[in-house]
């Protein structure tokens, strides 16, 4: 990625070019243990520690102004890698945080389909048109993550923001990117931690640079490629010929 100054985001043609720079949190307590953690505010783990030391490194020559995260630890946590580099604040956002998922809060995967079938189906199949048992339904989640993005926007016109959220809210975010009807996030496949997306917003419209990545992991030192059930996936959908693949939160 090229070292842009602030002068050269403002410019692109005539008009105004805003580049927002996305961040999965890092490995925290549910995605190792495999709990569901929307509102459960975790810690990262130590391979969390760890990752968040190379996204932070991997923008350390990337031009930053702000810094925005969701005010849960683990956001906050993998943020402050960065703001250390960068020497800049954090800027929290309760409006960053992942979707409230009320009584399904720090329950094992494993048991959601046993404990709720219909809303698991939904959360697999058709997520937008679930809402969460006790909690936010996915509608009222993407609209919160969608206007604290327009507001982040709005507030930072040709500047180059770093905004750390989660995984679910990446997912209904680039669903507005794209154009897309929120039924379509299920197509939106689900990007490992610390991944990164670079989007530029120029007047009104989106341009996606880079999508979900992570090429400042090894191998090892990724979270879903060495879980159990996505090997599984990946051999399922290998052997159906899918190369999209998407992963739990």
């Amino acid at each position: 990625m090229n070292n842009l100054t602030s002068k050269d985001m403002k410019q692109k043609g005539d008009n105004v070019v805003t580049k927002l720079i996305i961040v999965r949190h890092a490995e925290a307590e549910g995605n190792k243990n495999r709990l569901f953690h929307g509102w459960t505010d975790s810690e990262i783990t130590e391979k969390g520690h760890i990752q968040a030391m190379y996204v932070a490194e991997r923008l350390r020559k990337v031009h930053i102004d702000a810094i925005y995260s969701s005010s849960l630890k683990r956001c906050l946590q993998t943020a402050s890698y960065i703001a250390n580099i960068k020497e800049l604040p954090v800027i929290k956002s309760d409006k960053l945080m992942e979707i409230n998922g009320g009584r399904w809060e720090d329950m094992p995967w494993a048991v959601l389909p046993e404990m709720w079938p219909e809303e698991y189906d939904l959360w697999e199949n058709m997520p937008h048109l679930l809402t969460m048992p006790e909690g936010e339904s996915m509608v009222e989640f993407q609209h919160r993550i969608v206007n604290e993005f327009q507001d982040i926007i709005e507030k930072n016109k040709g500047k180059s923001i770093c905004v750390v959220t989660h995984g679910t809210a990446i997912k209904t975010i680039m669903c507005y990117f794209y154009s897309f009807a929120l039924k379509e996030m299920v197509n939106i496949p689900w990007y490992d931690n610390t991944s990164v997306t670079i989007v530029e917003c120029e007047n009104g419209k989106f341009n996606i640079l880079e999508e979900g990545d992570t090429s400042h992991l090894s191998r090892d030192m990724k979270t879903i490629e060495n879980q159990d059930w996505w090997i599984k996936l990946y051999e399922q959908q290998y052997k159906k010929g899918d190369n999209e693949l998407g992963c739990d939160v």
